[in-house]
């Protein structure tokens, strides 16, 4: 860091503490010239974008995923917690894959996964929803799918 008296490029930390909006305050000293100053160190995020199936871009927004979540889970025994925990890890999933762009097709079937193992009545609520079931043969063709899995995981769990 250059002091912005003397522009020598070095200096050492005299004291660190977080700031209330996510940053960190840094007071440093040069090591010509003694002089002490502030830095503020933040952390770049670069936004995420949504590309919906009409083409269209808007900005990732956690809130909308969950309220989809919430609404999904009604009356089941899913918790306010397991909901938000399932909704951080797909941000976090989402912001390490360092895209700036993703598909909503691509966040929904992440949440259907998720909501899979989590709760099945509220994976095909999801999956009616996200999916635009068009007749009762989808709605019951994704169930079968489900029944099939859940049948092939308990052929597994007893030839173990």
């Amino acid at each position: 860091m250059k002091c912005p008296i003397c522009g020598f490029e070095d200096s050492r930390v005299v004291d660190s503490r977080p700031t209330e909006n996510s940053s960190i305050r840094r007071r440093r000293e040069c090591l010509s010239c003694k002089h002490r100053f502030t830095t503020y160190e933040f952390v770049e995020q670069v936004p995420l974008f949504v590309i919906k199936k009409d083409g269209t871009k808007e900005v990732f927004d956690r809130q909308k995923l969950l309220a989809g979540l919430i609404k999904s889970c009604y009356k089941r025994p899913v918790t306010a917690d397991q909901l938000e925990d399932l909704t951080k890890d797909i941000e976090s999933e989402l912001i390490n894959a360092l895209k700036t762009e993703v598909p909503s097709k691509e966040i929904g079937t992440m949440a259907m996964e998720r909501l899979r193992e989590l709760d099945e009545v509220s994976y095909v609520r999801f999956a009616s929803v996200y999916r635009e079931f068009k007749d009762i043969e989808t709605f019951l063709a994704a169930i079968e799918q489900l029944q099939n899995k859940k049948t092939r995981r308990k052929r597994n769990k007893t030839t173990d």
